[in-house]
């Protein structure tokens, strides 16, 4: 049995983590991860930059799911509204991939990779530098490594379920 490749994402305008997670057997490693961080442009051209970056890493990664957290109250309705934008383009770049795409709520995250679903952004880069050997990490990436470990641990304890059938095409004049 191959690799079980996921990306997380955890998007932002200013900074967009990522982590590449792999999974053979029981056995997890960090890939890859990082931070795309578009510069001081106008908000079109930093979602423009975040979309090629995306583009580029999904296509080297080689991935099997993309995850990104799933959108939470709390934050200002302008942040909000720039969040959604960031989201978005990871669900573009997603979608042009081909890449289903998987969304978990912060806690279950933190959860998966600390074991406390409260976790502080500094517990989470600890945990992702003792885990994985990740060095340089920024709260962005480490947020990132999580969904992706989150994701791939609970694909770990599924049971296989076949895809389901392909709906069958009525033509004309058939009963």
């Amino acid at each position: 049995m191959g690799d079980v490749v996921v990306v997380g994402v955890d998007p932002g305008t200013q900074r967009c983590g990522y982590g590449v997670v792999a999974r053979t057997g029981s056995r997890l490693r960090v890939v890859e991860s990082g931070v795309l961080i578009p510069g001081n442009h106008d908000l079109p051209r930093r979602l423009a930059l975040i979309l090629d970056g995306l583009e580029a890493l999904f296509a080297r990664a080689h991935a099997d799911a993309v995850v990104v957290e799933t959108v939470f109250a709390g934050v200002s309705p302008r942040s909000a509204l720039v969040l959604g934008q960031a989201r978005g383009v990871v669900l573009a770049a997603a979608a042009r991939a081909g890449l289903p795409v998987a969304e978990y709520a912060p806690q279950q995250a933190k959860l998966a990779l600390t074991g406390n679903g409260r976790a502080e952004k500094e517990q989470m880069i600890r945990m992702a530098r003792a885990l994985f050997g990740v060095t340089a990490l920024l709260a962005d990436e480490a947020d990132a490594i999580a969904l992706a470990v989150c994701h791939v641990s609970r694909a770990a304890h599924r049971p296989a379920v076949p895809p389901p059938p392909a709906p069958r095409r009525r033509t004309r004049g058939t009963a």
